[in-house]
Protein backbone atom coordinates (compact mmCIF):
# COMPACT_ATOMS: atom_id res chain seq x y z
CA UNK A 1 0.00 0.00 0.00
CA UNK A 2 3.09 1.99 0.81
CA UNK A 3 3.59 2.47 -2.85
CA UNK A 4 -0.15 3.13 -4.30
CA UNK A 5 0.13 5.96 -1.52
CA UNK A 6 3.44 7.27 -3.09
CA UNK A 7 2.22 7.39 -6.35
CA UNK A 8 -0.64 9.05 -5.89
CA UNK A 9 0.97 11.93 -3.99
CA UNK A 10 3.77 12.47 -6.81
CA UNK A 11 1.13 12.05 -9.29
CA UNK A 12 -0.31 14.96 -7.68
CA UNK A 13 2.79 16.75 -7.32
CA UNK A 14 3.36 16.59 -10.95
CA UNK A 15 -0.08 17.31 -12.03
CA UNK A 16 0.98 20.87 -10.22
CA UNK A 17 4.30 21.25 -11.29
CA UNK A 18 5.42 23.45 -14.31
CA UNK A 19 7.76 21.32 -16.79
CA UNK A 20 9.44 17.82 -14.90
CA UNK A 21 11.61 17.28 -17.69
CA UNK A 22 14.26 19.52 -18.25
CA UNK A 23 16.76 19.84 -20.80
CA UNK A 24 19.77 17.73 -21.58
CA UNK A 25 22.45 19.94 -22.12
CA UNK A 26 26.03 19.23 -24.20
CA UNK A 27 28.80 17.57 -21.99
CA UNK A 28 32.24 19.69 -21.73
CA UNK A 29 35.25 17.28 -21.55
CA UNK A 30 37.83 18.15 -19.39
CA UNK A 31 40.04 15.09 -20.19
CA UNK A 32 40.27 14.26 -23.66
CA UNK A 33 42.86 12.05 -23.59
CA UNK A 34 40.69 9.87 -20.71
CA UNK A 35 37.81 9.99 -22.59
CA UNK A 36 39.28 8.13 -25.71
CA UNK A 37 40.98 5.75 -23.72
CA UNK A 38 37.85 4.69 -22.16
CA UNK A 39 35.92 4.64 -25.71
CA UNK A 40 38.69 2.49 -27.05
CA UNK A 41 38.14 0.18 -23.92
CA UNK A 42 34.25 0.37 -24.34
CA UNK A 43 34.80 -1.16 -27.85
CA UNK A 44 37.73 -3.32 -27.07
CA UNK A 45 36.55 -6.96 -27.69
CA UNK A 46 39.97 -8.60 -26.17
CA UNK A 47 37.90 -7.91 -22.66
CA UNK A 48 35.69 -10.83 -23.36
CA UNK A 49 36.55 -14.49 -23.05
CA UNK A 50 35.85 -14.90 -26.71
CA UNK A 51 37.60 -11.88 -28.16
CA UNK A 52 34.08 -11.32 -29.50
CA UNK A 53 31.75 -9.45 -27.33
CA UNK A 54 32.73 -5.34 -26.16
CA UNK A 55 30.59 -3.32 -23.91
CA UNK A 56 29.49 -2.18 -27.17
CA UNK A 57 27.77 -5.39 -28.27
CA UNK A 58 25.13 -4.70 -26.08
CA UNK A 59 24.54 -1.01 -25.80
CA UNK A 60 25.59 -0.41 -29.41
CA UNK A 61 25.21 3.18 -30.09
CA UNK A 62 24.79 2.74 -33.78
CA UNK A 63 21.29 1.76 -31.98
CA UNK A 64 20.53 3.92 -29.07
CA UNK A 65 22.90 2.64 -27.44
CA UNK A 66 20.54 -0.70 -26.48
CA UNK A 67 21.02 -4.20 -28.70
CA UNK A 68 17.18 -4.20 -29.24
CA UNK A 69 16.58 -7.64 -27.89
CA UNK A 70 14.48 -8.90 -25.50
CA UNK A 71 17.41 -10.09 -23.28
CA UNK A 72 20.86 -9.89 -24.47
CA UNK A 73 23.25 -12.95 -25.77
CA UNK A 74 26.54 -13.20 -23.58
CA UNK A 75 29.49 -15.78 -24.02
CA UNK A 76 28.89 -19.32 -25.49
CA UNK A 77 25.17 -17.34 -26.89
CA UNK A 78 23.87 -17.26 -23.19
CA UNK A 79 20.78 -15.69 -23.14
CA UNK A 80 20.87 -12.99 -20.26
CA UNK A 81 18.42 -12.96 -17.31
CA UNK A 82 17.04 -9.34 -17.98
CA UNK A 83 16.87 -6.32 -21.06
CA UNK A 84 19.67 -4.10 -21.59
CA UNK A 85 19.04 -0.41 -20.75
CA UNK A 86 20.61 2.14 -22.85
CA UNK A 87 24.25 3.47 -22.05
CA UNK A 88 22.81 6.90 -23.44
CA UNK A 89 22.11 9.89 -20.59
CA UNK A 90 23.15 7.39 -17.68
CA UNK A 91 25.01 9.58 -16.44
CA UNK A 92 21.83 11.14 -14.98
CA UNK A 93 20.82 7.82 -13.35
CA UNK A 94 20.30 7.65 -9.47
CA UNK A 95 22.27 4.18 -9.74
CA UNK A 96 23.41 1.72 -12.28
CA UNK A 97 21.54 -1.86 -13.63
CA UNK A 98 17.73 -2.41 -13.31
CA UNK A 99 18.18 -3.15 -9.91
CA UNK A 100 20.24 -0.36 -8.62
CA UNK A 101 22.81 -2.55 -7.72
CA UNK A 102 25.86 -0.49 -8.88
CA UNK A 103 26.51 3.04 -7.25
CA UNK A 104 27.36 4.60 -10.70
CA UNK A 105 29.20 3.93 -13.93
CA UNK A 106 32.61 3.26 -12.24
CA UNK A 107 31.32 0.09 -10.12
CA UNK A 108 28.65 -0.90 -13.19
CA UNK A 109 31.27 -1.64 -15.82
CA UNK A 110 33.48 -3.89 -13.84
CA UNK A 111 30.12 -6.38 -13.62
CA UNK A 112 29.89 -7.24 -17.61
CA UNK A 113 33.41 -8.31 -18.01
CA UNK A 114 33.62 -10.80 -15.10
CA UNK A 115 29.99 -11.96 -15.72
CA UNK A 116 30.00 -15.74 -16.80
CA UNK A 117 26.71 -14.95 -19.30
CA UNK A 118 27.77 -12.10 -20.34
CA UNK A 119 31.74 -11.35 -21.12
CA UNK A 120 32.81 -14.05 -19.06
CA UNK A 121 36.56 -12.95 -18.58
CA UNK A 122 37.37 -13.01 -15.08
CA UNK A 123 39.38 -9.71 -14.10
CA UNK A 124 42.98 -10.39 -14.27
CA UNK A 125 42.98 -12.23 -16.84
CA UNK A 126 41.29 -9.06 -18.39
CA UNK A 127 43.91 -6.73 -16.91
CA UNK A 128 46.87 -9.21 -18.54
CA UNK A 129 45.61 -8.61 -21.88
CA UNK A 130 45.85 -5.08 -21.68
CA UNK A 131 49.10 -5.08 -19.94
CA UNK A 132 50.26 -7.11 -22.97
CA UNK A 133 49.72 -4.68 -25.50
CA UNK A 134 51.94 -1.79 -25.62
CA UNK A 135 49.76 0.51 -27.03
CA UNK A 136 47.81 0.41 -24.17
CA UNK A 137 50.70 0.56 -21.43
CA UNK A 138 51.22 4.17 -23.10
CA UNK A 139 47.37 5.01 -23.19
CA UNK A 140 47.35 4.45 -19.62
CA UNK A 141 50.91 5.75 -18.99
CA UNK A 142 49.73 9.06 -20.44
CA UNK A 143 46.70 9.68 -18.96
CA UNK A 144 47.25 8.71 -15.23
CA UNK A 145 51.20 8.59 -15.08
CA UNK A 146 52.46 6.14 -15.51
CA UNK A 147 51.91 2.54 -16.80
CA UNK A 148 50.18 0.72 -14.27
CA UNK A 149 46.90 -1.24 -15.44
CA UNK A 150 44.68 -1.90 -13.05
CA UNK A 151 40.51 -2.51 -12.67
CA UNK A 152 40.46 1.02 -10.78
CA UNK A 153 41.81 2.56 -14.03
CA UNK A 154 40.02 0.35 -16.38
CA UNK A 155 36.59 1.35 -14.97
CA UNK A 156 37.25 4.85 -14.75
CA UNK A 157 38.39 5.24 -17.98
CA UNK A 158 35.22 3.21 -19.38
CA UNK A 159 32.67 5.52 -16.63
CA UNK A 160 34.38 8.86 -17.95
CA UNK A 161 33.74 7.78 -21.51
CA UNK A 162 30.47 6.91 -21.00
CA UNK A 163 29.27 9.91 -19.02
CA UNK A 164 29.70 11.91 -22.59
CA UNK A 165 26.87 9.85 -24.12
CA UNK A 166 24.61 12.10 -23.46
CA UNK A 167 21.59 13.46 -26.46
CA UNK A 168 20.77 17.00 -26.42
CA UNK A 169 18.53 19.22 -28.83
CA UNK A 170 15.47 17.03 -28.71
CA UNK A 171 12.56 18.82 -30.58
CA UNK A 172 11.23 18.87 -26.54
CA UNK A 173 14.21 20.45 -25.42
CA UNK A 174 14.52 23.14 -28.28
CA UNK A 175 10.34 23.63 -27.04
CA UNK A 176 11.49 23.91 -23.69
CA UNK A 177 14.07 26.46 -24.47
CA UNK A 178 11.40 28.82 -25.87
CA UNK A 179 11.05 27.19 -29.55
CA UNK A 180 7.66 26.95 -29.83
CA UNK A 181 7.27 25.84 -33.31
CA UNK A 182 9.68 22.52 -32.32
CA UNK A 183 6.72 19.92 -31.58
CA UNK A 184 3.50 19.98 -33.16
CA UNK A 185 -0.44 20.41 -31.29
CA UNK A 186 -0.92 16.37 -31.22
CA UNK A 187 2.92 16.26 -29.45
CA UNK A 188 2.00 18.95 -27.23
CA UNK A 189 -1.50 17.51 -26.08
CA UNK A 190 0.38 14.00 -25.09
CA UNK A 191 2.90 16.25 -22.91
CA UNK A 192 -0.20 17.71 -21.40
CA UNK A 193 -1.71 13.74 -21.14
CA UNK A 194 2.02 12.43 -19.73
CA UNK A 195 1.99 15.22 -16.78
CA UNK A 196 -1.87 14.87 -15.78
CA UNK A 197 -2.10 10.98 -16.68
CA UNK A 198 0.73 10.79 -14.00
CA UNK A 199 3.47 9.37 -16.39
CA UNK A 200 5.22 12.54 -15.06
CA UNK A 201 5.45 11.11 -11.30
CA UNK A 202 7.93 9.08 -12.08
CA UNK A 203 9.57 9.87 -15.43
CA UNK A 204 11.11 13.63 -14.69
CA UNK A 205 14.48 15.11 -14.46
CA UNK A 206 17.13 15.47 -17.57
CA UNK A 207 16.74 11.61 -18.33
CA UNK A 208 12.66 11.60 -17.69
CA UNK A 209 13.22 8.93 -15.50
CA UNK A 210 16.21 6.89 -13.85
CA UNK A 211 15.31 9.42 -10.57
CA UNK A 212 13.52 6.60 -8.34
CA UNK A 213 12.66 3.24 -7.82
CA UNK A 214 9.64 1.94 -8.56
CA UNK A 215 6.80 -1.19 -8.12
CA UNK A 216 6.53 -3.03 -11.26
CA UNK A 217 2.56 -3.66 -11.29
CA UNK A 218 1.89 -1.54 -8.68
CA UNK A 219 -2.03 -1.07 -9.71
CA UNK A 220 -2.33 -4.52 -11.64
CA UNK A 221 -0.18 -6.93 -11.34
CA UNK A 222 2.67 -7.48 -14.32
CA UNK A 223 2.54 -10.78 -16.25
CA UNK A 224 5.60 -12.19 -17.29
CA UNK A 225 7.75 -15.04 -17.40
CA UNK A 226 11.41 -13.06 -16.81
CA UNK A 227 13.30 -13.92 -14.15
CA UNK A 228 14.35 -11.07 -12.55
CA UNK A 229 12.99 -9.77 -9.06
CA UNK A 230 14.41 -6.45 -9.00
CA UNK A 231 15.87 -4.66 -5.58
CA UNK A 232 14.58 -7.34 -3.59
CA UNK A 233 18.09 -9.41 -4.78
CA UNK A 234 20.07 -6.48 -3.55
CA UNK A 235 17.93 -5.53 -0.25
CA UNK A 236 16.94 -8.95 0.49
CA UNK A 237 13.60 -7.12 1.45
CA UNK A 238 10.10 -9.03 0.47
CA UNK A 239 8.82 -5.75 -0.30
CA UNK A 240 11.32 -4.26 -2.86
CA UNK A 241 10.61 -7.68 -5.27
CA UNK A 242 9.18 -6.02 -8.82
CA UNK A 243 10.92 -2.91 -7.32
CA UNK A 244 12.91 -1.53 -10.37
CA UNK A 245 14.87 1.71 -11.14
CA UNK A 246 12.29 3.75 -13.76
CA UNK A 247 14.02 3.82 -16.76
CA UNK A 248 14.90 7.20 -18.95
CA UNK A 249 12.47 8.01 -21.72
CA UNK A 250 15.06 10.07 -23.75
CA UNK A 251 15.28 8.25 -27.25
CA UNK A 252 12.46 5.74 -26.57
CA UNK A 253 11.66 5.70 -29.89
CA UNK A 254 14.91 3.68 -30.49
CA UNK A 255 15.76 1.86 -27.26
CA UNK A 256 12.70 -1.18 -28.11
CA UNK A 257 12.13 -3.58 -26.87
CA UNK A 258 10.30 -1.98 -23.71
CA UNK A 259 10.75 -2.98 -19.73
CA UNK A 260 12.94 -5.08 -17.69
CA UNK A 261 11.55 -8.30 -19.77
CA UNK A 262 11.53 -6.53 -23.53
CA UNK A 263 8.22 -7.62 -23.16
CA UNK A 264 6.93 -5.48 -26.26
CA UNK A 265 8.29 -4.00 -29.52
CA UNK A 266 5.44 -1.48 -29.41
CA UNK A 267 5.80 1.94 -28.09
CA UNK A 268 1.90 2.54 -28.01
CA UNK A 269 1.61 -0.15 -26.17
CA UNK A 270 4.07 -0.13 -23.83
CA UNK A 271 2.37 3.37 -23.05
CA UNK A 272 -0.84 1.67 -22.57
CA UNK A 273 0.16 -1.42 -20.27
CA UNK A 274 2.37 1.24 -18.16
CA UNK A 275 -1.06 3.24 -18.04
CA UNK A 276 -2.81 -0.11 -16.72
CA UNK A 277 -0.58 -1.41 -14.14
CA UNK A 278 1.12 1.51 -12.89
CA UNK A 279 -1.74 3.80 -13.09
CA UNK A 280 -4.80 1.42 -12.99
CA UNK A 281 -5.94 3.85 -16.12
CA UNK A 282 -7.43 1.95 -19.40
CA UNK A 283 -6.10 4.76 -22.11
CA UNK A 284 -8.31 5.12 -25.15
CA UNK A 285 -6.41 4.81 -28.83
CA UNK A 286 -6.22 8.16 -29.50
CA UNK A 287 -4.81 9.74 -25.72
CA UNK A 288 -2.26 6.72 -26.53
CA UNK A 289 -1.22 7.82 -30.23
CA UNK A 290 -0.82 11.62 -28.36
CA UNK A 291 1.37 10.00 -25.51
CA UNK A 292 3.64 7.98 -28.12
CA UNK A 293 3.87 11.22 -30.70
CA UNK A 294 5.35 13.17 -27.25
CA UNK A 295 7.58 10.52 -26.34
CA UNK A 296 9.18 10.42 -29.93
CA UNK A 297 10.14 14.27 -29.26
CA UNK A 298 12.61 13.51 -26.49
CA UNK A 299 15.02 11.63 -29.69
CA UNK A 300 17.80 13.70 -29.09
CA UNK A 301 20.92 14.27 -31.32
CA UNK A 302 22.82 11.15 -31.22
CA UNK A 303 26.62 10.82 -30.05
CA UNK A 304 28.96 11.08 -33.12
CA UNK A 305 31.16 8.79 -32.89
CA UNK A 306 34.36 7.93 -34.51
CA UNK A 307 35.32 4.24 -34.02
CA UNK A 308 38.69 4.23 -31.90
CA UNK A 309 41.41 2.04 -34.06
CA UNK A 310 42.67 -0.45 -31.29
CA UNK A 311 46.52 -1.45 -30.32
CA UNK A 312 47.61 -4.37 -32.18
CA UNK A 313 48.16 -7.67 -29.39
CA UNK A 314 51.77 -9.64 -29.50
CA UNK A 315 52.88 -12.72 -28.98
CA UNK A 316 52.22 -12.15 -25.06
CA UNK A 317 48.79 -11.47 -25.31
CA UNK A 318 46.62 -13.95 -23.79
CA UNK A 319 44.12 -15.62 -26.65
CA UNK A 320 40.71 -15.50 -26.72
CA UNK A 321 38.95 -18.65 -26.20
CA UNK A 322 35.86 -18.40 -27.94
CA UNK A 323 34.50 -21.81 -27.58
CA UNK A 324 35.81 -22.49 -24.10
CA UNK A 325 32.65 -22.93 -21.26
Amino acid sequence: MKYVALIASLVSGAAMAGEPIQPIEAVKVDNPAKVELGKQLFFEPRLSKSGFLSCNSCHNLSLGGVDILPTSIGHNWQEGPINAPTVLNSRYMLAQFWDGRAADLQEQAAGPIANPKEMALKHELALDVLRSIPGYRASFEGVYGDDNIDLERVTDAIARFEETLVTPDSRFDLWLKGDKEAITAEEKQGYALFKSNGCAACHNGPAAGGTMYQKMGLMQPFETTNPAQGRVDVTGKEHDRMVFKVPTLRNIELTYPYFHDGSTYDLKQAVITMQRVQLGRELSDGDAEKITAFLKTLTGKQPAITLPLLPPSVAATPEPAPFAD
